[in-house]
């Protein structure tokens, strides 16, 4: 029996972000909704000696034949079919556990097919666990819930919202009875198999991060980590897991009313399961094979990880109990996180080598010990994964390049830039154009501050929403495909997360640079020091400021959106490609909005 539906997921939260402020303060809502009573759950923790696995054994082999002192391997994926074979390869390759954590599991044939790989991996005795953000945990994607009963699946919800299941709306609306918490979300994306290797930048699961639908695909990037990074990831795992915000979905909804839902929805049932099979067969995803996992290219680096603390996020309103219970074999049983770690962020060092970084052999290496120390250094003791990277741009020395999609930059961060650019650091950051944003009030928040970012002396691109093949495939090549939004004529939204620093410092995360992923969200990050990695990702940056976006420029006329060289665009003097009634929307309701909700 399929699990999902075929569905498109909205893009409202933003939007309800705003109007449930608005309604809130105007029916002066307070009190908070009431979530049902934590049940005793069992404490469990990552796969505690990997290196027995077969996916183990494999990166031990792989590390040796690069003769690299470095115990950590990464490569960029980019591009949708590499994010999803790579996905699909972990899966099948797993011999003991499954780890995901996500924003948002969308119910659709891409997600489908991955989940069905992963209830086949449950039956041949892999330990899966399945965390969860709420904020989508309703309508049709509601189904996704389904997988907490299938035997050997573990599945929870972080942060878990009030209100009715089968409505979105309806649930959105109830949270107005506590919409500061509602508000905030658990941010990070994991996907871990055998403690070995993992998965983690900014894509969701769903058609539109894997490049499935005809229109309106996320340009996304992630970085597939393995060896002893994974382990710093899989450690930020289990303190999600483990604590109190984590709720089991047999709390919270049964199985049974997870069927009545769908029933209600589908009267017809043969005829729903019957489209289901039809849509996933004739998804784009269908017939992609599993990623060659053998062939990996490694780039063997330090790195470190940062992830926000659960704690960020205000526990419910009623106190949980305590994990109870004896762990499954093989599991040590810990307590959850403290509520006293409230806005303390994890800092996950990787160990650095007492010299130089790897490079292939044959080639010469370059010292970087001490100079990696001293820019890591100020990252220890920031109170958020965005302030961490605020204290690194503090410290570079020359070139600075930001993805953000969601870009709306707080005081404390162009006072970063302010100091970045007073250095004398070339500074160019790429976030979306309004026709590109899927947010278009996020948008607002970047366009009160884009003037005087501009007049800072900082580069601003933003991504054209109309994407071509010849552009779209020539768009942030990463080493295991390209970063690209759709095949033919398409609108493209910019996803990506990612910071590039002196050409030899890379971040990948779940952030954006927005006040939002600053105060309220959780996030995570892996900071990978290479100079090959950078190199790459700052090659494919390049190529997309080149090919697919705008260059907004200040000119004694107002501002100016300047087409790439060669293009056919033609300059703006407007937001380009935006209808007139959004750019009015902006205009009107922008101004209402205030910078830490968008």
């Amino acid at each position: 029996m399929p699990f999902l539906l075929p569905a498109r997921f909205g893009r409202a939260r933003r939007r309800l972000a705003l109007y449930g402020l608005l309604c809130a303060s105007a029916l002066g809502l307070t009190a908070c909704g009431s979530l049902p009573p934590m049940p005793p759950r069992t404490a469990s923790t990552a796969l505690a000696a990997p290196q027995a696995t077969p996916l183990g054994q494999m990166v031990q082999t792989q590390r040796q034949t690069a003769g690299t002192r470095y115990a950590s391997g990464f490569t960029l994926l980019g591009g949708a079919q590499a994010a999803f074979t790579s996905r699909l390869a972990l899966v099948q390759a797993a011999a003991q556990t499954l780890d995901l954590q996500y924003y948002a599991i969308h119910a659709d044939a891409s997600t489908a097919r991955l989940l069905e790989a992963l209830v086949q991996a449950a039956q041949r005795g892999v330990r899966v666990r399945v965390l969860l953000d709420d904020f989508h945990g309703a309508g049709k994607n509601a189904q996704v819930m389904r997988l907490a009963f299938v035997p050997g699946i573990e599945m929870r919800m972080f942060n878990p919202l009030t209100g009715p299941r089968g409505s979105t709306v309806l649930r959105a609306l109830s949270t107005l009875t506590d919409f500061q918490r509602a508000q905030q979300r658990m941010h990070n994306k994991l996907f871990i198999a055998d403690n070995s290797i993992g998965i983690t930048g900014g894509r969701n699961l769903g058609d539109a991060y894997f490049d499935a639908l005809d229109s309106d695909n996320f340009i996304d990037l992630d970085v597939m980590a393995a060896g002893d990074a994974v382990r710093q990831l899989s450690a930020s795992f289990d303190r999600y897991w483990n604590d109190a915000r984590a709720y089991p979905v047999s709390a919270l909804v049964s199985e049974r009313e997870l069927l009545r839902l769908r029933e209600n929805a589908n009267a017809d049932q043969e005829q729903e399961q019957a489209l289901v099979q039809a849509v996933i067969a004739n998804s784009k995803t269908a017939e992609l094979q599993p990623m060659d996992l053998q062939a990996v290219p490694w780039i063997w680096a330090p790195a470190l990880v940062l992830a926000d603390a659960p704690g960020k996020i205000p526990p419910p309103p009623e106190d949980a109990p305590p994990d109870t219970g004896s762990a499954a074999a093989g599991d040590t049983a810990t307590p959850p996180a403290d509520a006293e770690d409230n806005h303390a962020t994890q800092l996950l060092p990787i160990r650095l080598p007492p010299t130089q970084e790897a490079a292939p052999r044959g080639q010469p290496t370059s010292p970087n010990r001490q100079a990696l120390r001293q820019v890591l250094a100020p990252v220890v003791g920031q109170d958020n994964v965005v302030s961490g990277l605020l204290a690194l741009i503090d410290q570079a020395s020359s070139d600075i390049l930001i993805v953000s999609p969601y870009f709306v930059p707080g005081d404390d961060m162009k006072q970063a830039f302010a100091r970045a650019r007073a250095r004398g650091i070339r500074l160019r950051i790429l976030t979306n154009s309004l026709a590109s944003n899927d947010a278009p009030l996020a948008h607002a928040g970047y366009a009160r501050h884009r003037l005087a970012l501009l007049q800072q002396g900082i580069e601003l691109y933003e991504l054209r929403s109309l994407q071509d093949g010849r552009v779209g495939t020539g768009t942030l090549r990463g080493t295991a495909g390209t970063i690209t939004g759709s095949q033919g004529q398409s609108r493209a939204m910019l996803h990506s997360k990612m910071l590039v620093l002196d050409h030899k410092l890379t971040v990948v995360g779940s952030m954006n640079l927005d006040m939002r992923s600053q105060l309220q969200n959780t996030e995570i990050a892996l900071l990978i020091a290479s100079r090959q990695l950078a190199q790459e990702a700052t090659a494919n940056i390049e190529a997309t400021l080149q090919e697919a976006a705008w260059r907004v420029e200040d000119t004694p006329h107002g501002l100016v959106w300047r087409a790439p060289a060669g293009s056919d665009w033609g300059d703006r003097r407007s937001e380009p490609d935006a209808s007139l009634p959004l750019r009015l929307m902006i205009q009107l309701i922008g101004p209402l909005a205030p910078d830490h909700l968008l």
